[in-house]
């Protein structure tokens, strides 16, 4: 008899995947299955070709595969080309489903063992627990916290709405075979049958992938970005997150638990370089927002009614509900005895009422005629709370568990606003406003001519009369009347759905005090602020400057200290709610100066204007609130949001942080209701441990003198690269699929600012999708290697002619000193840990040997090898770094699941990188039908679902 096997960790590892493995199985064969029955046994066994040659390419650099890989891709028909990259692009979608369900069987298994993670509520509350921090001083902290993820729309997201409702059903099938797995005993005959059924199901949904469109035949529009948006909120946000609070109150006990947790918005918000926002669309989002919120209410409401039906007598209500209950318009003699029926009746009718008159939309039961809408969410609110009272009053307090309680806290969360949308602009824009506003009024002729001094002057002026600016009768601009019209949307929107409706105006580019004083006035036109700076006057919108580039982070500080030392300026904000925003933008300010420095300066921005903010508190205390301009990318603030928060400098966070979410990255986050939860989970976690835990002393002076001096020759060598060196713009356009994803239909927003080819010019997202799509990911490690290299290269040990053994030996001392210090400061400081840990994640996804087939595309051999021998050079050198400094040689050392994710996925992607060049090659010399066209178009979005966080 054998002996039994052996239980080493690698053995472990395999029987955790073992089910992920037959996840991926199930559905690479049945996507198989799929294709041999719908295209043909040939197109079948072509893809698997394709797919064992790229294998082989990848897995041994085989030469003789890379060679018949190529003459292969070169034989194939646009119709050929188009089907394998379907099965490709398919297969990465499955695949994500499959690891998306792996990682919730992991977390179930972890937590029963008693086992849980990082990230985890239960862990930061544990940590809090340990640190002596008891449950009131907890609850304290989240009544005055502010924690809000915010979507916005994003010109590289891919996914269709069809697309994605195809694979929500395919995720829950796949919750349901474990589910049938789990409660099948030994000898069970049902087991089988079920599985055979679920099976047949998921063919048929994998099936409906293969025959629905994976492209818009038209441009997304701005509706079509705030339906997909909404589609988030129904499946995962307005359930998932009552159950993230109920978790908090088991754990909190008898403290309370304040609703901090809020989501924002921008679509149908955002104007900056999209001209298809205006008033109109700020109106459809919001209105469809409050549609989808009372929809909500409204079902929830109904089957409360089903369910309480409590008898009056058998037990005691209290007069409050016997109130509320003859309020309702109910007579019905069958309900009667049933106060709790006739209460939710009625109430039924008052949001049906309400959903038409704030939407114009028609509930789906009625028991009773629409009538009495109303007025705020919180009268709906009081209304349910009267229930839960009486319940618990007379011994029915279970019954408020299940439905009641998280439709109290829905309430509470969501309002009839649903998320509170951001107003965005540009600088520039406002300043042509306000100027045509004053030529008009004939108060200044040239107010773009002004210095900032004199704009100062002349709108603190304009801000303390309380006269409106806009002659009546004059003809203003389109564009002026455009822009006033958002603010006085605005304000009808807040009287219409409250005021969290509209509550923060962000500027884009801001650069000077008279950016944010411009917003100001143009509130004052609109109504939007009442009275003057000397005279009570209060702002109904916070001004929320935008501090995007490396010098516009510099000088975020510098701009609101002198913001905040106009007269009336503080007083206002303190009357307005104590509010102060300040955006930071992760994407421009990487673009600008390379991974390193922009996460440095962040991160000195942060601290810079924690310390303003402090020092303000003494006279005019004003609670201050980071907005993260976060991508899906690294190279634009992406990655794990729990590192992410918890590296931010100390006090930064204070239970104040929002976030945008964007793109890709929010079907991967919340497609899926439970990930969707254990992601805004992380969001609280991390906010609880870096405001209540964190210590409040900055990092120690050694690290961040380190930290400038890498910073400063980690800029000088990208902006050496992507900046001053001769032809790197047209590298940049023929060796990514740039050109590609700008005419594909992603986005209501143009690729670019200008109709220019300027770096300068292109917006950021197109940029880092760009390097992600060709897997150079240089936006998200370049310049690292030489910046350490520089940081060494001042002590190398090497000996120098003529220098002593005594100098030699110093050097070879300061050396290892200058190597210590970095490896402390990864151990030691969050920030530069989890840059590392970020930029180890890019390192990791990206892959030279796919990048020098891209580059092949640039037909000025001389440019090609000297651009992308740059790139390969301090790739190494970056490598190189990172090992010195961490310790590990492997890539993804300490991410087991990042490890497995690229082990399964990344062979099944390459074949689309080998397709979507041949394609783009074909293209760009001239065979552009639309099959081409087609096949480039659909392999930018496999790659994309493969990598996951490319945008």
């Amino acid at each position: 008899m054998p002996p039994p096997p052996q239980d080493t960790p690698a053995r472990r590892a395999r029987d955790n995947e073992r089910p992920l493995v037959e996840d991926i199985r199930l559905l690479g064969r049945i996507l198989g299955d799929v294709i041999r029955e719908q295209e043909g046994v040939d197109a079948y066994e072509l893809v698997e070709r394709i797919r064992k040659l790229s294998v082989a390419f990848r897995r041994d650099a085989d030469h003789d595969a890379d060679k018949a890989l190529k003459t292969l891709l070169k034989t194939l028909s646009g119709d050929q080309a188009v089907s394998v990259i379907r099965a490709f692009t398919y297969f990465s979608h499955l695949a994500n489903l499959a690891e998306d369900r792996h990682h919730i069987r992991r977390r179930a298994v972890h937590e029963r063992a008693g086992d849980t993670q990082e990230g985890s509520i239960d862990v930061a509350l544990a940590r809090l627990r340990w640190a002596g921090i008891q449950p009131r001083a907890i609850s304290q902290t989240l009544a005055t916290s502010y924690v809000s993820p915010v979507l916005t729309a994003h010109p590289t997201e891919v996914q269709r709405q069809s697309i994605l409702d195809a694979e929500r059903e395919i995720a829950h099938l796949l919750a349901e075979r474990d589910e049938i797995k789990a409660r099948a005993l030994p000898r069970d005959a049902l087991a089988p049958r079920e599985l055979s059924a679920n099976e047949a199901q998921i063919r048929a949904r994998v099936m409906q992938l293969w025959q629905t469109r994976l492209l818009r035949f038209s441009k997304l529009t701005v509706a079509d970005e705030i339906e997909n948006a909404l589609s988030y909120y129904e499946a995962t946000f307005l359930r998932e997150i009552p159950k993230l609070y109920a978790g908090l109150e088991r754990e909190l006990g008898s403290q309370p638990v304040a609703s901090f947790l809020r989501m924002g918005m921008w679509i149908g918000g955002d104007r900056d370089g999209n001209p298809n926002v205006s008033a109109q669309t700020l109106e459809q989002a919001l209105s469809r927002q409050c549609e989808v919120a009372l929809r909500h209410y409204l079902t929830e409401v109904h089957f409360l009614g089903r369910e309480l039906s409590i008898s009056a007598l058998l037990v005691d209500v209290t007069p409050e509900m016997r109130k509320l209950a003859e309020r309702s318009p109910d007579r019905s003699e069958h309900r009667e005895d049933e106060p709790y029926r006739r209460a939710l009746a009625g109430m039924y009718s008052r949001l049906a009422a309400t959903l038409k008159e704030l939407t114009g939309g028609d509930a789906a039961r009625h028991l009773l005629p629409p009538q009495n809408p109303y007025r705020t969410a919180e009268e709906f609110h009081a209304d349910l709370c009267t229930i839960r009272d009486s319940l618990k009053a007379g011994h029915s307090g279970a019954l408020t568990a299940h439905r009641l309680q998280p439709l109290i806290r829905a309430v509470e969360v969501f309002g009839f606003h649903l998320a509170t949308m951001d107003l965005r602009q540009s600088s520039d824009q406002h300043e042509l406003v306000v100027a045509e506003l004053l030529a008009t009024a004939r108060i200044e002729p040239h107010y773009a001519k002004l210095a900032e001094p004199a704009r100062r002057e002349l709108l603190l002026r304009l801000l303390n009369d309380a006269r409106p600016l806009r002659v009546v009768g004059a003809e203003y601009s389109e564009w002026a009347r455009h822009e006033l019209a958002i603010f006085e949307t605005a304000l009808r929107m807040r009287a219409r759905y409250g005021r969290d409706a509209i509550r923060h105006y962000i500027i884009s580019h801001t650069e000077a005090v008279s950016d944010l004083l411009e917003v100001l006035l143009l509130q004052k036109e609109a109504g939007l602020l009442r009275g003057t700076l000397d005279d009570h006057g209060t702002a109904d919108l916070i001004v929320v400057p935008l501090f995007e580039t490396i010098e516009d982070l510099r000088n975020a500080a510098p701009i609101m200290r002198e913001f905040y030392s106009l007269s009336g300026i503080a007083r206002l904000v303190q009357r307005s709610g104590a509010e102060q925003d300040i955006m930071l933008g992760y994407s421009d300010s990487n673009k600008d100066g390379g991974i390193f420095t922009s996460n440095w300066e962040l991160y000195r921005a942060g601290t810079a204007l924690v310390a303003l903010f402090d020092e303000l508190s003494a006279t005019h205390p004003i609670r201050l609130r980071m907005f993260h301009g976060r991508g899906g990318t690294v190279g634009r603030g992406g990655g794990p949001s729990y590192q992410a928060i918890l590296s931010q400098p100390p006090g930064t966070v204070r239970g104040q942080i929002r976030l945008t979410e964007q793109g890709e990255v929010i079907g991967s986050k919340y497609a899926n209701p439970e990930i969707g939860r254990r992601n805004l989970e992380t969001l609280v976690a991390a906010t609880l441990e870096a405001t209540l835990l964190q210590p409040g002393k900055a990092a120690p002076k050694a690290f961040l003198e380190a930290a400038e001096t890498l910073s400063q020759a980690g800029m000088r060598a990208y902006r050496s690269l992507v900046y001053e060196t001769p032809g790197f713009t047209d590298y940049f356009f023929a060796a990514t699929p740039i050109r590609e994803i700008a005419e594909l239909n992603i986005g209501s927003r143009p690729a670019s600012r200008k109709a220019s080819q300027r770096i300068e010019d292109l917006r950021a997202i197109p940029w880092s999708f760009s390097w992600g799509q060709c897997r150079a990911t240089l936006n998200g490690w370049y310049g690292f290697g030489t910046a350490v290299e520089a940081f060494l290269h001042a002590v190398r040990p090497e000996p120098v002619e003529g220098q002593g053994k005594a100098s030699a030996s110093s050097a070879r001392t300061a050396y290892r000193e200058r190597v210590a210090l970095l490896q402390k400061m990864y151990r030691q400081w969050p920030f530069f840990r989890a840059l590392l840990s970020n930029m180890d994640m890019v390192l990791a996804k990206s892959d030279l040997a796919l990048a020098s087939r891209y580059a092949d595309l640039v037909s000025d051999t001389r440019l090609r090898k000297k651009v992308f021998g740059l790139i390969e050079a301090e790739w190494h050198r970056t490598v190189d770094a990172l090992a010195l400094i961490t310790g590990e040689k492997q890539r993804l050392a300490g991410n087991a699941a990042l490890q497995r994710s690229i082990r399964h996925r990344f062979p099944y992607i390459d074949p689309l990188h080998h397709l979507q060049v041949e394609l783009v090659r074909r293209y760009r010399a001239g065979q552009a039908d639309e099959r081409v066209r087609r096949g480039i178009h659909i392999s930018i979005n496999g790659i994309a679902a493969g990598l996951r966080n490319t945008g």
